[in-house]
């Protein structure tokens, strides 16, 4: 969320007819989804696992992992639901 390319986002988002809402800065009360996420990846993913450092190597651990997460990981917000799941109802 950088200034230094802020404007072109913006433009971007205008482009796409894309609605852009910002968060005021030190508001976790209303980004706690993304915090909540973030701690998941933390905590169950980069902490657990011994991963290669380079991209190419990387990128199959993070697929897999998001399959795990959006697919088969229960989540409490969603009644014990995976997103996938949760969505398709």
């Amino acid at each position: 969320g950088g200034s230094e390319f802020k404007a072109e986002f913006e433009k971007a988002c205008a482009d796409k007819k894309l609605a852009l809402y910002e968060l005021p800065p030190k508001s976790p009360k209303l980004n706690g989804a993304v915090e909540r996420c973030n701690a998941a990846w933390r905590y169950e993913f980069y902490a657990v696992y011994d991963l290669p450092t380079g991209v190419d190597a990387l990128n199959p651990h993070i697929d897999a992992f998001q399959n795990l997460y959006n697919h088969h990981r229960p989540h409490g917000a969603l009644a014990g639901r995976p997103p996938a799941a949760y969505l398709s109802a």
